[in-house]
Formats: C-alpha cells, structure tokens, sequence
C-alpha cells in the first residue's frame, strides 16, 4: 500500500460502486479498488446501479461508464443530483469518449470528474484519492452543522429542548396523533416562589437549581417523551399516547421526584416545590397553542390553590382561548383541594 493512502485520505474510506458493462474493464477496476482498501459493489448496467444507490446506506463513490444498458452513465448522474437527495456522491465517470464537448456534457450533467480509457493504474488512484478527500471535508461540514443545528434547539442552561423546538416536537406529535387517533398529555411546570432562591442564595445557586430540577425532570419520563424549557423556571413535557389517569399518575412521580430532596448549592441545601398544570389533546385538536392554553389555566389554578400541587384540566379549548378573563378566573369551579393533602388534585370540571 503507498503511503499517501495510510494518511489523512485514507483513515476513513468511502465505499465505491463500480457501473460498467465492459467484462475486461470491470474486472481490472474492481481488482485495483480492492486492493487499495476500498469496498467495492459491482454492477453491469445502470439500472442495478440506480436501485443500490436507493439503499439507506449507499455507496459515496460512483464509478460509471456512459454507454450502459437500462440508465446510461448521463442519466444516472443527472438522477443523483436531484435536489431531493439528501447526500452528495462524488461522481466519476470513466469513458472512452475524451473529446472536450464530450466531457464538458458528461460535467455539466453532474460528474465530478472524468476519466478517459484506457487509463493507469496511478491516474486511477490519485483520482479516487481526490474523491476520498472531498467526500472527508464533505462529512466534516455536515457533522458541524449537525452540531450547530443541536446546540441551536437546545437549552443553553439546562441542555433541555428549547422553547422554538419543543413547540415544533409537540406539533409534530400532535399531527402524528391525529393520523392514529391517539391522545398526548402535556404538563406545565413552574418551580414555586424562585425569585426567593435566587434573592436568598443567588443567581448562581438559582442556576444550579434549575439544572438539578431539569435533570430530575428528565430522568422520570420516557425517552421518547419531549421535555422542554419554556423559560425562567418553567418547564413543560409531551407524553405521546397518555390518558389523563396516566399523565395525572406522571405529573404527581413528577412532583414528588423534584421536591423530595432539598437540592445543595455552594450557598447552602434549597428546598423547592413545584405546581403542575396538565392536559390531554384528543382527536381532533392539532394546536400546539389550544393544548398550552389548557394546561396552563391548570397551572394557575395550582397556583391559586397553595401551589405545590397538580391540576389537570378539561376545559374546551375555545371557551379558553375565546375569553378575555384571566386565567384563574376561568377555572374557578376547580377544586384542587388542600396542597399538603393533594396527591392528584381534583380536575378540573369547569
């Protein structure tokens, strides 16, 4: 093996398909590739080419000849930059047509690069070299942003779902419920009296509070709940397929699981509660808004009832969302019962 492939180039192959009709040519690409470190997939015709490259893992480098049965090399290159594509393949087309329209045609309609027979062996590999290192500075960019794109929808402080892609989750969930018929529950959570932590210990110690509240929070629902930070020190959660016994059952785990341990700080040990509003969207309600609004008239009446309690309402959501009294107002036929006493409080029946 040549020294030039052991280094940068070389540590993380691509795979190469191989599209050429030609028996002799086939052969001796194959033989070469293999023996470069590459894994190769082999083909004769276009269309064998087209069907492997629809794979959920295709091959990075395509080897193709113009004249083939089925798809010839002009058309697979214009199919496989598509804009519906998501991933680039680094295109090479081997041919023995070399004159410069010819060339500048089988460019224009997508090849990376051209290669005209007969070829040797280093032209060959230095070629393939060159695809190997674009397609490494390709995959390098998409893992930045990647990254970009996950610290964008994250919460700064807590690491939680930001409020932007919580609300595009929950919508997601919600469309997807409606599909199947399902229910999804959503809790609102505010962490009680949190101006007194962070005047009594600090904002410092306030951000150490919400972190330890976001990753107990995070540690009693399931992976594939969203839970999100709606800001200050308020939280929220989707729970796809869950009733109201069960999201009342959760939000009361919750609440216990938060508050139970005082949490330490540099500052000194800070004891917390936490009131809870709930609801549950059936079929056909898709507004992530209509579902929020809901859950938080329970939230307030947490609130209004001592707070360190669960409200779940029911509400229609139009009588909600179609008022202008505030929100405690609207549930005042709610009886939460007494915070030291409320396991689940009662829902709410207005």
């Amino acid at each position: 093996m040549h020294s030039s492939e052991s280094g940068t180039y070389g540590a993380e192959r691509p795979r190469v398909l191989i599209a050429e009709d030609d028996t002799i040519t086939r052969l001796i690409l194959k033989h070469w590739i293999q023996r470069w470190g590459y894994e190769v997939v082999v083909v004769d015709n276009g269309q064998d080419a087209w069907q492997i490259l629809q794979q959920e893992r295709p091959p990075e480098v395509v080897i193709i000849d113009w004249g083939m049965p089925g798809i010839d090399g002009i058309e697979l290159c214009r199919r496989l930059r598509d804009k519906s594509r998501s991933y680039y393949h680094y295109i090479l087309m081997v041919t023995g047509r070399t004159e410069e329209l010819d060339v500048v045609h089988a460019l224009e309609s997508g090849a990376d690069d051209c290669l005209g027979k007969p070829f040797a062996e280093p032209e060959l590999r230095a070629r393939l070299l060159v695809a190997t290192r674009i397609l490494a500075l390709q995959n390098e960019l998409i893992h930045a942003r990647e990254e970009l794109r996950a610290q964008a929808m994250r919460d700064g402080l807590t690491g939680l779902w930001n409020r932007t892609a919580f609300l595009d989750l929950c919508k997601h969930e919600l469309d997807r419920a409606a599909r199947t018929n399902g229910r999804t529950g959503l809790l609102m959570l505010d962490l009680d009296n949190f101006k007194l932590v962070n005047d009594t210990y600090g904002h410092l110690a306030g951000d150490l509070v919400l972190k330890e509240a976001a990753r107990r929070l995070s540690q009693n629902v399931r992976s594939y709940d969203f839970v999100g930070r709606f800001g200050g020190e308020e939280f929220f959660v989707a729970f796809p397929g869950l009733d109201r016994d069960q999201l009342c059952q959760r939000a009361e785990a919750i609440r216990i699981a938060i508050c139970s341990d005082p949490i330490p700080t540099p500052q000194g040990d800070v004891s917390i509660t936490l009131s809870v509003g709930a609801a549950v969207a059936v079929p056909p309600q898709k507004s992530v808004s209509e579902l929020l609004a809901i859950a938080d008239v329970g939230l307030y009446k947490a609130k209004d009832s001592g707070r360190n309690c669960s409200v779940f309402c029911k509400k229609p959501q139009s009588e909600i969302l179609n008022s202008n009294l505030p929100h405690r107002d609207l549930c005042v036929q709610c009886d939460a019962g007494s915070p030291s006493s409320c396991v689940i409080s009662a829902p709410c029946t207005c």
